[in-house]
């Protein structure tokens, strides 16, 4: 039997007197480096000892439009990758800025696509970028793990297909045309995500589930089927849920775009966006989009087989990270604890803790970016997989958060895998801008005991922004926010399919664990755009209390939820707390709370 960490309370010690507290250890450790110089130049001789920059290996591949054959190449990674769902080949399609013609990429598991250019308009394809589900008879649930980034887009019927579901951004894109969100027949799809990006026409997206679009422009919105949200979206629907289900904010409060590779002439550098405040619409629509660009000889390129120690060693020499596709496994944290450190992972690459480890901690410092990795847990129990701050966090971070973007974790599925807990943030002010925690509920290695998982994140700082917040399938709670003045725009669940019976999740005098769930001792909390989904298929007596969890103050405040009986496997009782009218029934109809308290 498992036994939980205790849950840390909530913060007592007022704002002020943390920074006072984080600027007193600053300098100190000034003060020290003064008093050992030694320190400092033994530093640098490190400095030497892995070299930045480098080649790329060989699952970058890097076309230019002079490249034979560019098609056949995209397919033959297709051909591989369409339904290597647990597979553990990574690949990132790289092209160089110019006109591709009559392109179709195809992009299937863990593939990305992305120009290098600094605009997405650099890169133009005269053709298309698909996500279609052929593989599994049209169902497009599960095309998971994929992205496409900066590209610009002419498709050749007007009409770009993006049929995905979790773990599949679609980021810096501009599509010159329409582009569908459903697979060819229109079958189940349960997306996604979309960021600073430009769609001439209409989004079409017809049978999906729910879809979170942030900071981006459309010509316009076709439907909603249960829950779609915008923040900071130009052409977004006026807010009108629940019918039609729209959840509209004007703004989004604080965001920064995810780093991306690009091309200077011939040097590769990482260029990385500044946070925007009340941002709305595209990074890039006035042209060069503000922030700073990296060489890649700052950067240690990590290849499969390096370990751990070597990538922190590269991390003290003051070297950011930029991780090729691949699966890595580590048998120590790789920790990331200086300031403004770029991680940065290209074609979905995978760590794996090896010996119940965390996989990657970061430290409690100012504006680290963690973007575009899968954690994947090992076979022996980790307590967290990824932990952002130590706990006890302190630091004032609001000026230069930290961001996690396109950072999944995955129990299972790829295998046996146990974790506590996917993620912890204790670090204040992180932005968590897209994704998805997900206790495998296919594939192998899962069963109830088999890739045990009680919790999927839990936030001890204050000042948390999630913008497209996916978590699903943990054996208790799947969300717990213990911070203050926590902020979640868009929010997908679906509770723990395989739980034996009711027993199995009973939470002393309340039947099973909220989704997400808000400490009673916080006083300020707010939510847009959440839902939460049960399908109980082993037990479907079973009945969830409620979806969402919340202490009833005048400061915690949440807008637009709905909780569903995907066929009437299991029941809601509530929508949250005691508030909102049970599911009943096999129909699939959701109930919803426009407003609480």
């Amino acid at each position: 039997m498992q036994v939980p960490p205790t849950n840390p309370a909530a913060p007592t010690a007022s704002r002020r007197h943390r920074r006072s507290k984080a600027l007193g250890l600053a300098a100190l450790a000034v003060s020290l480096l003064m008093a050992f110089p030694t320190a400092q130049s033994a530093f640098g001789d490190e400095a030497e000892d892995l070299p930045g920059g480098g080649d790329l290996g060989p699952n970058v591949l890097v076309f230019d439009p002079s490249t034979p054959d560019i098609q056949g190449k995209v397919d033959e990674i297709f051909k591989k990758q369409e339904s290597a769902q647990f597979g553990s080949d990574r690949y990132a399609l790289m092209f160089k800025p110019g006109t591709y013609d009559d392109i179709n990429a195809q992009i299937g598991f863990y593939t990305s696509i992305a120009g290098l250019g600094l605009n997405p308009d650099d890169t133009t394809f005269n053709g298309d970028v698909t996500v279609d589900a052929g593989w599994f008879d049209g169902n497009a649930t599960q095309n998971f793990w994929r992205s496409a980034e900066n590209l610009a887009l002419n498709p050749v019927n007007g009409t770009n297909r993006w049929a995905v579901s979790q773990a599949a951004p679609f980021r810096r894109m501009h599509v010159k045309g329409g582009l569908n969100l459903a697979p060819n027949g229109y079958g189940w799809a349960s997306g996604g995500y979309i960021a600073d990006s430009k769609i001439d026409g209409q989004v079409g997206p017809y049978s999906q589930q729910q879809w979170y679009t942030r900071d981006s422009s459309v010509g316009s919105w076709g439907n909603g089927v249960w829950n779609m949200t915008f923040s900071g979206v130009e052409g977004a629907p006026a807010q009108s849920f629940p019918e039609p289900p729209y959840t509209t904010l004007d703004t989004t409060p604080v965001s920064r775009e995810k780093p991306f590779l690009h091309l200077d002439g011939d040097d590769y550098k990482v260029f990385v966006p500044a946070k925007r405040t009340d941002a709305r619409g595209t990074s890039w629509a006035d042209g060069t989009p503000e922030g700073e660009s990296i060489p890649l000889d700052q950067f240690y390129v990590v290849k499969p087989g390096a370990t751990a120690q070597t990538i922190n060693a590269a991390v003290d020499q003051g070297l950011h990270l930029l991780f090729t596709p691949g699966i890595y496994h580590v048998d120590e944290p790789i920790e990331i604890d200086r300031a403004n450190t770029v991680a940065l992972g290209l074609g979905l690459a995978t760590i794996i803790p090896d010996n119940g480890v965390t996989a990657i901690k970061v430290g409690d410092v100012d504006g680290v970016k963690l973007a575009g990795l899968l954690v994947d847990a090992g076979p022996v129990n980790s307590s967290v997989l990824v932990e952002v701050g130590p706990d006890g966090s302190s630091g004032d971070h609001s000026a230069n958060p930290t961001s996690l973007q396109d950072v999944f974790v995955r129990v299972g599925g790829a295998g046996a895998g146990k974790a506590t807990t996917g993620m912890v943030v204790n670090s204040d002010d992180t932005i968590i801008d897209h994704t998805w925690l997900w206790r495998a509920d296919h594939g192998d290695g899962v069963g109830w005991e088999t890739n045990r998982s009680d919790y999927g994140l839990r936030v001890n700082g204050d000042d948390v922004l999630a913008t497209g917040l996916f978590v699903e399938h943990f054996n208790k709670y799947d969300v717990q926010w213990y911070g203050e003045n926590g902020k979640t725009i868009f929010f997908q669940n679906e509770k723990a399919y395989d739980a034996p019976n009711q027993a199995a999740i009973q939470n002393g005098d309340i039947k099973g664990y909220a989704a997400y769930k808000v400490d009673d001792s916080v006083t300020t909390h707010e939510g847009w755009g959440m839902g939460s989904y049960c399908f109980f298929n082993v037990d479907p007596t079973i009945r969830q209390q409620h979806g969402f969890q919340a202490p009833v103050k005048p400061g915690v405040k949440f807008h637009d939820l709905l909780v569903v009986s995907l066929g009437g496997k299991g029941q809601y009782d509530h929508v949250i707390n005691d508030t909102g009218s049970p599911t009943s029934g096999d129909t699939t109809v959701p109930s919803q709370v426009v407003s609480f308290p």
